[in-house]
This record gives C-alpha cells, structure tokens and sequence, in this order.
C-alpha cells in the first residue's frame, strides 16, 4: 500500500471489551504507518468507551445491539438507528473494511452493507504471527502490504471522569496513598472468579508489608439475581466486612467510563482475565492477572509488565493467596528497580520504551 496515499477504512469490531482492546495496536499501527489515512471504527454502543479519546482515529461509530437495550429503547427505534447509520457509513465510501475479529457473519454482513472496495478479514493466514490476539489483529497489516508491529495498547481516560474520580479518592484518602492497588472483583465466567474472603485476605497481607499501601475495591454494581445484568454488590460488601479498618475504596462502576477512570489511578492492578484486565492492559498498568479458562497465550495482558497465574485445574479460586501476594510483591520491586534503572544522571526517571513487556 502506498503509504504516502489516504486512504479510507473502517474498522469493524463488534464484541466484547477486551477483544477491542486488543484492536487498538493495529489501529496505532495503521495511524503511524498511513499517518494521510481517513480511519473510522464501528463498534457497539457497550464497549464504544473503550475508543473514546483515541487519537489513531478519525471517527467512532457505534450501534445498539438488540440485547444491549436500556429501558425506554424499542426494537424498532434500535434497527432504524442502526439501518441509518449503515447508510451514513455507505455514503463515505470506504476503500477498504478491516475484520480484525474475524469472519463472523454479523460482521460480514455490516461489511457487505457498507460497500467498500475491499474487505480484508482475518483469518488462519494470521496465526503465523503468533499465538496472542494482538499479534494476530496485526498481522492484517502484511495482508494490506505494510510492515508487521504489534504496539501496546491504548485506551485513554476521560478528562473530566478521571478528574472527577481523583478528586472522589482524595476526599477519603488525605494524603493519597504512596501505593494505590486496585482489586477488580467482578469476572463473567464462574472459572474466573476469586473468592472474596482472598481478596481480603490479600490486601491484609500487602498492607501489613506496607503501611503506605491503600486498595480500590472495583466491582459491577447490581444482584447477582439480575438475570441481564448480574453484579456483585454481595461479594464486595463481603470483602469490605473481611477487610475490616483496611484503607479500602470501595467504588462500583456502572458505566465503563467510571471503570476506566478508577484502574487510571491505580499504580497495579489485581484482576481475572476479563475486560477490566485488557482496560489496565491499555491504561499502561502493571497487572497480576487470574486464569481461569481462558487460554492466557492468547489473551494475556499485552505489552505491560505482568504475573500471569492459572492453576493446573483451571479454575480461578484454586489459586492461593500467597502465589498472588508473591506476585504482586514481584511486580512491586520490578517497578522500583525499572524506576531506578530509569533515572537520569539528575535522578529524574528517563522516557521508558514505548513497547514495555510483553
């Protein structure tokens, strides 16, 4: 591809949260490589925060999937939003339409109706770049005759929502912690879930060792009877009560806005393999991340320094306390010496690489 060309292309990934994530390094990629390119995204009103912000593109569009419907919504106001946004992204008239998740038929057919000159969809020519998500998205950049880099990930907190939610912590937190760990306690499969006496037992263990360390207690907000949108209000009041007089920040974040703006302010973050996990993954944070089922070569956290644990049953609580504490401690000591590694010869910590650990 010409690289001094502009062409215009749209970005089609429709699933779930960290599957877009893991779509921002080819999107980085792409920005750097045509930096004349026009690059539109479409994906669904659920998981469009995740691109908020993103400077690699140039629009975002997003639709409503039907599951996805808030109270007040109709069927029918969601399908003729949807058809006119199908037409909207018709009369741009794209040169080409990526599928960076894949075949998958919905996809195809918000392609066919978009009308592009070309759909490049990823597919088994792909895995030769490796085994991880990211890798594979990016391999799309040799199919369009572009050299193959597969970038950190990148997702950016809103101003004002991190503003907001700063300012929220220091009025408990005075003076803000030294360390700041966030503890995201929700996960979707039952696989990934820690129990929530670990969690605590956890942050006792962390802040016996470091008087200066104070937790964000991060869960979706609801019952876990909500048949469409389950939470885990029971699981943190359990860990709360466990916690006892720990500095414990308990924050529920209903909106994917307010998740991504509390895990910017965390220094690591402890988590299962889920969206929260691919989020801290783009905000640039070290990450202690908890396996269950998950095959973690393909979707562990990309590009940032991490303790990958999975027990040999698969299942996230037959992991022990002290393997997560190790963990977090192990991540902990490899930030103090990376910083001091870092430093200038006036002590000032110099520009790390930009494409950290993978």
């Amino acid at each position: 591809m010409d690289r001094q060309a502009s062409p215009r292309l749209l970005v089609i990934r429709r699933d779930n949260i960290g599957d877009l994530v893991c779509t921002t390094p080819l999107l980085r990629a792409l920005r750097r490589q045509l930096p004349q390119a026009r690059i539109e995204c479409l994906v669904t009103r659920y998981n469009q925060a995740v691109l908020g912000g993103n400077p690699d593109i140039d629009a975002l569009h997003a639709y409503t999937k039907a599951k996805h419907r808030e109270a007040g919504e109709t069927l029918p106001g969601i399908y003729g939003r949807r058809i006119a946004t199908i037409l909207d992204l018709r009369r741009r008239r794209f040169d080409r339409v990526l599928l960076p998740g894949g075949g998958h038929s919905s996809a195809l057919r918000f392609a066919r109706w978009v009308a592009p000159q070309e759909v490049l969809v990823r597919d088994d020519r792909d895995r030769v770049a490796g085994p991880h998500e990211v890798e594979q998205c990016c391999h799309l950049l040799v199919r369009m005759g572009l050299d193959y880099e597969a970038p950190p990930p990148r997702v950016m907190p809103g101003e004002a929502e991190a503003a907001a939610m700063r300012a929220r912590l220091a009025r408990n937190r005075t003076p803000w912690p030294r360390r700041l760990i966030a503890l995201h306690i929700s996960a979707r499969k039952p696989s990934q879930r820690w129990p929530a006496e670990r969690f605590a037992a956890l942050a006792r263990r962390l802040a016996a060792e470091d008087a200066g360390t104070a937790f964000l207690l991060l869960w979706a907000p609801g019952g876990q009877d909500d048949p469409l949108h389950p939470g885990d209000d029971e699981k943190a009041q359990a860990v709360l009560a466990a916690a006892g007089n720990l500095p414990v920040q308990p924050v529920p974040t209903l909106r994917l806005e307010e998740l991504i703006a509390a895990l910017s302010l965390a220094d690591l973050v402890v988590c299962g393999d889920g969206g929260a996990m691919h989020l801290a993954a783009g905000l640039g944070k070290p990450i202690v991340a908890l396996f269950g089922q998950s095959d973690a070569a393909r979707w562990r956290p990309w590009a940032v320094p991490q303790r990958v644990l999975q027990a040999p049953s698969r299942t996230v609580e037959d992991i022990p306390v002290g393997d997560v504490f190790e963990a977090v401690r192990s991540l902990m000591e490899e930030a103090v010496q990376t910083t001091a590694s870092d430093a200038g010869p006036d002590g000032a910590a110099a520009g790390a690489p930009e494409e950290g650990r993978s």
